[in-house]
C-alpha cells in the first residue's frame, strides 16, 4: 500500500483526504491511500513516519515547526521558512517543499489589476510567509497585520482609511472564519473598502467567509482558497512522483 496523508491540528474539516481519495479512484490507483493525521503536538510527528508513508502535506499549525524534523529542505521552502509538503525519499529521508507558493501565485495572477500595487497580509503563520514570498516575486509591496505586531508590522488598530485606500489587496492568512467558527472574521474597518479592492481568503470552508462577504457588500472582488488548495495539491502529487 502506498500511503500519503495530511498532518495538522483540529483538521477534521480538511479538504485533502477527499480530494486525493477521489484522485486515486479516478486514476485507478487502488493501492494508494490518503489519511488525515490530526496530532496534538508536533512531537507526535515521528509516530506517523513509522507507518510506511510515502508523502505528506502539512497544515496549521505545523508548517514552520516541521522543519526541525526534516533531513533536507528545498531551497525555496528554506527561503520562505515554511514547509507544507514532504517527500519521503527512497533512502527514507524527509525532504520538505512549499507548494503553497505555487498554488497562491497561480490563483492570484488572474485576479490582479494594474492598480493593485500594495497588499495587506493578515496573520503571521506559515501560510503568510508563502504569500509574502509570492508578493515579493510579483513586485507588490505589502505590510503584515498581526494581533501582536513586531517591528515593521501593523496591528489591526493601525488600519486607517488612508491605509485601506492605498493597500487594495487584502489577504487573510488567519484561521478566522473557518468552519465551524463561521461568525469570526478579521477586525478590519470594512467601511473603507471599495470596488477596487481584492479580498483573498486562504480559507475554503465555508466558500464565502464573513471576511469575503463584508468585501462583497462594498463591491470588492473576492476569492477563496479552494483553487490555491487544488493547485498546491497537484504540485504535491508531482513532487511525490518525482
Amino acid at each position: 500500500m502506498h500511503k500519503f496523508g495530511l498532518v495538522g491540528k483540529n483538521i477534521s474539516y480538511s479538504f485533502s483526504e477527499n480530494y486525493f481519495t477521489k484522485k486515486f479512484k479516478n486514476l485507478g490507483l487502488n493501492n494508494h491511500k490518503y489519511y488525515t493525521y490530526d496530532i496534538e503536538s508536533i512531537q507526535d510527528f515521528p509516530d506517523i513516519i513509522s507507518r510506511d508513508i510515502m508523502g505528506l502535506n502539512i497544515t496549521i499549525p505545523y508548517k514552520e515547526k516541521i522543519i526541525d524534523f526534516l533531513d533536507e529542505i528545498d531551497e525555496e521552502a528554506l527561503k520562505i521558512g515554511a514547509v507544507n509538503t514532504i517527500k519521503i525519499t527512497k533512502n527514507n529521508k524527509l525532504k520538505g517543499f512549499n507548494t503553497d507558493v505555487y498554488g497562491f501565485e497561480e490563483s492570484l495572477r488572474p485576479l490582479i489589476e494594474a492598480y493593485h500595487k500594495k497588499a495587506l497580509i493578515l496573520g503571521t503563520g506559515g501560510a503568510s510567509k508563502a504569500v509574502a514570498f509570492v508578493l515579493q516575486k510579483l513586485k507588490i509591496d505589502y505590510l503584515v497585520v498581526s494581533r501582536s505586531p513586531k517591528k515593521d508590522q501593523l496591528s489591526y488598530r493601525d488600519l486607517t482609511k488612508d491605509i485601506l485606500k492605498n493597500y487594495e489587496i487584502i489577504i487573510n492568512c488567519t484561521p478566522l472564519g473557518t468552519f465551524p467558527e463561521v461568525d469570526t472574521f478579521p477586525d478590519l474597518p470594512y467601511q473603507f473598502l471599495s470596488e477596487k479592492h481584492l479580498l483573498y481568503d486562504l480559507i475554503y470552508n465555508p466558500a464565502k467567509t464573513r471576511f469575503l462577504s463584508e468585501g462583497e457588500k462594498r463591491g470588492a472582488t473576492i476569492h477563496n482558497g479552494l483553487r490555491m488548495l487544488e493547485l498546491q495539491a497537484e504540485k504535491s502529487w508531482e513532487i511525490w512522483n518525482l
